[in-house]
């Protein structure tokens, strides 16, 4: 079973938010996934995701891909926490 961290679409259709999961490759996009590992936001202004970096660690430490917008979400949180 390949696992990818993805997006799973959830909100109205104007209201649109996303949830960060665990899935099966092999799953549609809104269908059954493995565990939750956060949120994005993509409409709410300033910090617009939030992570739980221990599970993503997790999982990308036991083969996980990330999709390409997850991927940017990491590399983000990295910048900042660079920063601080």
């Amino acid at each position: 079973m390949a696992v990818k961290i993805r997006l799973r679409r959830t909100g109205c259709n104007n209201c649109i938010s996303f949830r960060v999961v665990a899935t099966d490759s092999r799953s549609p996009r809104d269908g059954k996934f493995l565990e939750t590992l956060g949120w994005y936001d993509p409409k709410r202004e300033g910090e617009n995701y939030k992570l739980d970096w221990e599970r993503v660690s997790y999982w990308t430490s036991r083969g996980a891909q990330l999709s390409e917008t997850v991927a940017s979400l990491v590399r983000k949180h990295q910048r900042t926490a660079v920063k601080a």
